[in-house]
């Protein structure tokens, strides 16, 4: 049995934002930021493009043999049944099934099969959804993957003093079933433009009746033109900004060892302070998982598994709290 700590930070995180925006760029900055404090952190590279991996400082060949969850997703999916007299089998699990008595929970960098898929890299325990492959293209679409991030979430215990930061997709596909809803805090990176506020107001509009914590970082600001322009259209969800950084640009050039810019450090201790202060609702964080495996069940899973997978729902499940 897992069993959860009330007291110490413990946060589940995305980054998110327009294709092009740098949040792969921030995440990985983040990342590397949490572990130069020597804090456990485990990073997911969800994204289609899967740059997550080299950014954070792997060669192209070793970042591309990091096993992807979505070539694995049924002995994952195995695994985490366990013993819940719930789910018939493997097979009639789906991305949004959550955990019931029975069930194995998860444990950042565990000694699991999902964990074993892991690439450490200077400290950081990288996981992957993997790319498209040839066999997907025209006949599957990217939700194939990030569901094994789906279910890794949905059954994770991150203890005190742990971080999770994944990776997201570009633009509003996180809200394609309740994968927003498995993170404590959402950094929306948002470039000073147009495009880059309106990525925000979409995401604020579909977030909306979820008690879903965003907070905006701006990225590639140049002027206080750029914050204003960013206060204006975000207001208070504005929390930090980054500007640009030839610590950052000699690292996407194989070039390691730039200090970070004093303002830019700052903008991630903001971040970091940011996540430390978040509550931890794990009744919610259940809630949740049901609501939405609900919702999918109604509308599609139960038609294709063939089975009612609310039939999978346990009502008196709580995640253990010590």
């Amino acid at each position: 049995m897992v069993f959860i700590s009330e007291s110490g930070a413990f946060v589940k995180i995305a980054f998110v934002g327009k294709g092009g925006s740098g949040k792969t760029t921030l995440s990985s900055l983040f990342v590397r930021h949490l572990a130069a404090r020597g804090l456990p952190v485990v990073a997911v590279d969800a994204d289609i493009n899967q740059h997550l991996g080299v950014a954070l400082g792997l060669e192209e060949d070793r970042a591309a043999k990091v096993p992807a969850l979505g070539d694995h997703l049924l002995e994952i999916k195995e695994w985490l049944r366990g013993a819940n007299p719930r789910i018939a089998s493997a097979q009639s699990m789906v991305k949004t099934t959550p955990p019931g008595q029975g069930s194995r929970l998860l444990r950042p960098r565990g000694d699991d099969p999902v964990h074993a898929l892991a690439q450490d890299v200077d400290g950081v325990t990288l996981l992957a959804t993997g790319p498209f492959n040839d066999e997907d293209l025209g006949v599957a679409c990217y939700h194939s993957k990030t569901g094994a991030v789906e279910l890794y979430l949905n059954h994770l215990v991150d203890g005190p003093g742990e971080y999770v930061v994944v990776d997201m997709t570009a633009g509003a596909d996180t809200f394609a079933s309740g994968l927003f809803t498995r993170f404590d805090l959402m950094f929306l990176v948002a470039e000073p433009t147009r495009k880059g506020v309106g990525v925000y107001r979409q995401y604020t509009d579909y977030a909306r009746d979820y008690d879903v914590a965003i907070a905006v970082v701006g990225n590639k600001v140049q002027s206080e033109d750029d914050v204003a322009y960013l206060r204006e259209h975000v207001g208070g969800d504005l929390l930090t900004w980054v500007g640009q950084s030839a610590a950052v640009r000699a690292a996407e050039q194989g070039r390691q060892g730039a200090r970070l810019e004093e303002a830019n450090a700052a903008a991630l201790d903001r971040m970091l302070a940011a996540v430390d202060a978040r509550p931890k609702d794990w009744d919610k964080y259940q809630r949740q998982a049901v609501e939405f495996h609900v919702k999918n069940a109604r509308s599609w899973a139960n038609r294709a598994t063939g089975e009612d997978l609310e039939r999978q729902v346990d009502p008196g499940f709580r995640f253990p709290v010590a």
